[in-house]
């Protein structure tokens, strides 16, 4: 195998750990928070991917964050475990990983108590501190949360029952997260994000005239598919 190829693996320990949680995750109080029915199947479909993909998107980031950074994850859950693992054990770094829904962040603690990941149950935007790494994926587009927004940026609006009046305060409440989140990242730093989601990093930083490049690389997220990307800030 060459260099290049083993560079976009994650090293032994840390592939195990990673497994190690997965195995001790609770599958089936998983399943209602993230499937109205049908959670036992999502999950034998979904395990095994969310380990794969996640471990790709891991080692693609690992060479843009620096040993002993911080970094702040907005909606962390079970897809983020590989590259929370590898930000924990290959960069001895410090992490703020937040999630809204407080069953996931339940058992995801009860997983992960061995392994040195805390996840808090709440909003991101409330962190304290500053941070080198942003991870905002899957979140500015989450149909439960803005499902407006979401069926606009996924052309699933219909337009005669799409109601702007519910998109404009979905908007208003994106903006205020993305301000609130990028507004605690140190520059130049990096963002994980969505390409679809790029946009909003786009409008924050125009209106402040921060300089941005979004790199060419993506990689698809194991439970819906959305393109993963980075940005670099500043």
């Amino acid at each position: 195998m060459s260099r290049s190829s083993n560079a976009r693996r994650l090293t032994g320990p840390t592939q195990r750990a990673i497994r190690q949680i997965f195995r001790r995750l609770d599958y089936t109080r998983l399943g209602p928070v993230y499937c109205d029915e049908g959670g036992d199947e999502f999950w034998k479909a979904k395990r095994v991917l969310c380990q794969r993909r996640g471990g790709t998107i891991a080692a693609a980031l690992r060479p843009k964050l620096a040993v002993g950074g911080r970094s702040l994850y907005v909606g962390a859950g079970v897809p983020e475990i590989p590259m929370l693992m590898m930000e924990v054990m290959d960069l001895n770094r410090t992490l703020s990983a937040y999630n809204l829904r407080g069953k996931e962040v339940a058992v995801l603690n009860r997983a992960c108590s061995k392994s040195g990941l805390r996840f808090e149950g709440g909003d991101a935007g409330h962190a304290q501190g500053r941070y080198d790494h942003l991870w905002l994926v899957s979140v500015l587009n989450d149909p439960e949360r803005f499902p407006d927004l979401s069926a606009l940026s996924y052309g699933r609006a219909a337009p005669l029952t799409f109601n702007p009046y519910r998109f404009e305060k979905e908007r208003r409440i994106v903006r205020q997260l993305v301000n609130r989140c990028l507004g605690k990242l140190r520059r130049p730093g990096w963002i994980t994000t969505t390409t679809e989601e790029v946009q909003w990093i786009a409008e924050w930083c125009h209106r402040r005239r921060i300089p941005y490049a979004v790199q060419e690389e993506q990689y698809p997220t194991a439970t819906v598919g959305d393109p993963v990307c980075f940005v670099r800030l500043g």
